[in-house]
């Protein structure tokens, strides 16, 4: 994602108002990607540092955070630096009392499979899903991604289909 940068030093007089604005968003599509309101809030600080280093419009700043907030989200799921935050996570768990450990055990299992999956698909494709499910419109979607609004429900459809086929392709290595 190139974007000129701002004068060293200088912080942007949009940056507060931006910031109270689309926080709530930012830290909703990260944590759609992650499953962790604290990593989500993580890579929230990550994004909006890099929103106050640049120059990018205040009324493109929407769409530039959804897509920053997705590809933060996806490299930190990628680089598998989560990996020790998912093991303290589950021993946590196994320390808690739940009503119904399988149930329990089942849904995480099957989360932390939908988003290994989430992060094997082309970033593009992984985007738009995530962009869509956090809420924007195809509308929204089309102009983050500098995609026609016409083809983001193709591009989704074909993100879910690809999810799917990672999951079944993985299901049946286990």
């Amino acid at each position: 994602m190139a974007v000129a940068r701002a004068v060293p030093g200088t912080v942007r007089a949009d940056l507060g108002e931006v910031f109270r604005l689309e926080y709530p968003r930012v830290v909703g599509v990260a944590a759609r990607v992650l499953g962790s309101r604290d990593w989500a809030e993580d890579v929230a600080q990550d994004v909006f540092l890099s929103f106050a280093r640049s120059s990018v419009p205040a009324g493109e700043a929407r769409g530039w955070l959804s897509v920053a907030a997705a590809h933060t989200a996806l490299n930190l799921l990628r680089s598998g630096r989560r990996r020790a935050s998912r093991e303290e996570t589950a021993a946590a768990a196994d320390d808690a009392v739940a009503p119904d450990v399988a149930d329990a055990v089942v849904t995480l299992e099957e989360r932390r499979r939908v988003r290994a999956a989430l992060a094997r698909l082309p970033r593009k494709q992984a985007v738009a899903l995530v962009l869509r499910h956090s809420g924007m419109g195809y509308a929204d979607v089309a102009a983050a991604l500098d995609l026609s609004p016409g083809s983001v429900g193709t591009t989704v459809r074909r993100a879910e289909s690809a999810l799917r086929k990672e999951l079944d392709r993985h299901a049946s290595s286990d």
